[in-house]
């Protein structure tokens, strides 16, 4: 096991000025992304094959060689106090150019988003990585994606497919599926791991023997530390057989020597009470234990003390001195041991059978026991309520202290700590306060948002409460908490790009994508691929005859004899044929196009949409007034099941299935949502009513507001006026 110094740490950069409406404080909009975007060779990152033994074999087992790295857009920044980091120092010596220092927060399906770490330098550089990824339960994840309606699947030859597959967190998954999915991202999760790293994968009954043995190939079975079972709550209802009333949590390392650090739990109370049933005049609990132990020895630990050998203890024994004993004795004590024996009897810690002469006892009071060294099955605590103050809403978020737990144990301050499927945000805040660096990623925009401001609040916190002995943020923890490695993170895309944005940036996306060598001194094309020039047409509209025009007549007026490409998000059905006939006859200067959402080469290129609704107020029969949502489109969800592998692309006949909730405040003053109305189905099954009556005093001037949430977590807000 390694022990990491601490190391120097840099700064990290301030907030800007200007604050994104909903948002924490100091959360701000980024619009110039030329540092996100800085120019990187892109290539195909190469996935080192899986070696190890046994090997589970399923239908479309495919192995994973290669992956297509998207680029990253910066989206958001928040910084808390300064923004730098407080305490020890933190090496970020090894930490990405592109990046600032401080938490990373990434908004895409998670395969891309460890395809752009490993692409990024992230290769190698994280300590430990804890996932909790869908169990395969078939649960009603509401936060979490299924789509709603009786529905909610497509069929296809006799096999059953989600239509929220792609996304993740739809969590009804064919079983060959499930672990096609799993087996990429636990093979991508292995590069991005350091050689002293650790993996925890969090499971239940369904999927828990298959992922070990897919682990076991993956890492190799020599890997494998534990299987940690967590009582997770203590009964269920009854049913015909035993009921589970536990997760399991596998346990691998990159390699023998992994970080290690050993915890403990408490000694049972009828323990204590049966070991130590002495007390001193001060009331203290204590038992007496021997100053001896087995093994000869010609040193000082052999010699007489005060007139008793030791060896007439016991025969073959020693003088021994409790570990835990030496905080308190003298430097020349931890060298001789006949002098930590006196000290020890200065101390009051010694007892005699009679009055200082016969057989020394060593004086062990209960606070002298750091406890028991931690077994694997854990029961210390339960899963979240609704009750509980952690719980954020996420039907699967997990305690704090388990994660405490799980990363004491496997990183040391300032490790770097990854989960791909951050969810409610735990593992972040947990690294956060115990001064470890993280990187969080989701699909779900609602989790992205949820950990926002669950991160932002816990380094506000940090920052207030910094040089301060009044913090305690892990209030089960003797120890106070090592100081933050940073106060300060930023939430980035991954192939899922705000491309109505100023054209620089997009440019830089789409070159960065393409591994395009920008040329900024060209009046007309940005760069150039290979032996071809790059020209990128603006993303809110398609390539069309106008720009091919523009391009061939710029190749005619120069001297270069290179043919052109044309980078666009779409083309018009003419371009085909005026391509045909511009390159029949042309051995140079040659035009062709390349179409980011469709190109097999380069992979699909999403473009993030926003979601609209169609909404009206209106009277109903009676006269009352009446709120009708009668449209709604999420392009995100339709662009992630068109892009389905293997699946007809489903077809969606009732726009509420893409909606999760609707909510209605009758007074809405622009600033704050104040929920009068709430239609949220309660099962997968059901649907958003869409048609709402609403008790509205008479001449009230404000606005009523319609907030709709779709099924990633966005949302869209419609201003209705009264008057209509």
């Amino acid at each position: 096991p390694r022990n990491q110094s601490n190391r120097a740490q840099g700064p990290s950069p301030d907030a800007d000025d200007g604050c994104w409406s909903g948002y924490p404080r100091r959360v701000t909009r980024e619009h110039s992304t030329e540092k996100a975007s800085a120019k990187q060779p892109a290539s195909s990152v190469k996935v080192t094959a899986a070696k190890g033994r046994p090997m589970l074999s399923w239908v479309g087992k495919r192995p994973l060689r290669e992956v297509r790295a998207f680029p990253a857009q910066l989206v958001e920044r928040f910084s808390a106090g300064a923004g730098s980091g407080i305490g020890p120092e933190v090496d970020w010596s090894g930490w990405p150019d592109r990046y600032e220092r401080g938490g990373l927060l990434f908004h895409g399906d998670n395969k891309e988003v460890l395809a752009h770490l490993l692409a990024s330098g992230f290769r190698g550089k994280v300590d430990l990585v804890y996932i909790d990824p869908p169990f395969d339960s078939g649960a009603d994840y509401v936060r979490r994606v299924q789509l709603r309606g009786a529905s909610g699947t497509a069929r296809l030859d006799g096999e059953t497919y989600t239509l929220g597959e792609q996304i993740q967190y739809t969590d009804i998954w064919a079983n060959d599926t499930y672990l096609q999915f799993m087996y990429e991202r636990l093979l991508l999760l292995k590069e991005l791991l350091s050689p002293t790293g650790s993996v925890f994968v969090h499971c239940d009954y369904r999927r828990s023997s298959y992922l070990r043995i897919m682990m076991d190939e993956i890492f190799g079975a020599d890997a494998f530390r534990n299987e940690i079972s967590w009582r997770r709550t203590t009964s269920r209802a009854a049913s015909r057989g035993f009921n589970h009333i536990h997760d399991t949590i596998l346990f691998y390392t990159k390699s023998d020597s992994y970080t290690w650090n050993v915890q403990y739990t408490g000694y049972r109370d009828e323990y204590l009470g049966a070991a130590f049933r002495r007390t001193d005049d001060s009331g203290g609990r204590y038992r007496e234990t021997p100053l001896t132990a087995p093994g000869t020895s010609g040193g000082q630990s052999g010699q007489d003390w005060r007139g008793v050998n030791p060896a007439e203890i016991g025969a073959g024994r020693h003088w021994s001195i409790p570990g835990y004993m030496l905080p308190e004795l003298s430097e020349a004590a931890r060298d001789d041991t006949l002098i930590a024996l006196d000290e020890l009897d200065a101390l009051g810690r010694i007892t005699w059978a009679r009055e200082g002469q016969g057989r020394p006892n060593f004086k062990q009071y209960e606070d002298d026991l750091r406890g028991v060294e931690l077994q694997s099955i854990w029961e210390e605590f339960t899963a979240i309520s609704s009750a509980s103050s952690e719980a954020t809403g996420f039907p699967t978020q997990k305690p704090e202290a388990l994660l405490e737990r799980i990363i004491r144990a496997a990183s040391n301050p300032s490790d770097i700590v990854l989960d791909c499927f951050i969810g409610s945000g735990t593992t972040a805040a947990v690294a956060q306060k115990l001064g470890r660096r993280w990187i969080g990623a989701d699909i779900n925009k609602g989790a992205i948002q949820t950990t926002v401001k669950r991160l932002a609040g816990v380094m506000e916190e940090q920052a207030a409460a910094s040089g301060s002995e009044q913090q305690r943020l892990l209030t089960d923890d003797d120890a106070a908490p090592p100081p933050p490695a940073q106060l300060s993170f930023s939430t980035w895309r991954v192939n899922d790009y705000d491309l109505q944005i100023q054209h620089n940036e997009a440019v830089n996306l789409a070159c960065e994508h393409l591994g395009v060598e920008r040329t900024k001194t060209d009046p007309f094309f940005d760069g150039s691929l290979g032996r071809q020039l790059v020209k990128i047409v603006a993303f809110n509209h398609p390539a069309t005859l106008l720009d091919l025009q523009a391009a061939a007549h710029e190749l005619e007026v120069r001297d270069d004899e290179r043919d052109a490409v044309l980078v666009a998000l779409g083309r018009e059905l003419a371009c085909e044929r005026w391509l045909e006939d511009y390159n029949r006859h042309r051995p140079i200067n040659k035009l062709s196009i390349i179409e980011l959402r469709s190109d097999p080469k380069y992979g699909k290129f999403f473009e993030h949409r926003p979601a609209s609704a169609r909404v009206s107020l209106e009277a109903d029969a009676a006269g009352s007034p009446c709120v009708r949502v009668t449209d709604f489109i999420s392009p995100s969800i339709l662009e992630r099941l068109s892009s389905t592998e293997g699946v007809l692309a489903p077809q969606i006949s009732d726009w509420r299935s893409m909606v999760d909730s609707v909510m209605i405040d009758t007074a809405y003053d622009d600033e704050v949502f104040n929920v009068v109305l709430a239609d949220i189905p309660q099962r997968k099954t059901e649907v958003v009513a869409g048609e709402y009556r609403l008790d509205l005093p008479p001449g009230a001037a404000l606005p009523v507001a319609v907030k709709i949430t779709d099924m990633l977590g966005e949302e869209v807000l419609v201003n209705l006026d009264r008057s209509q």
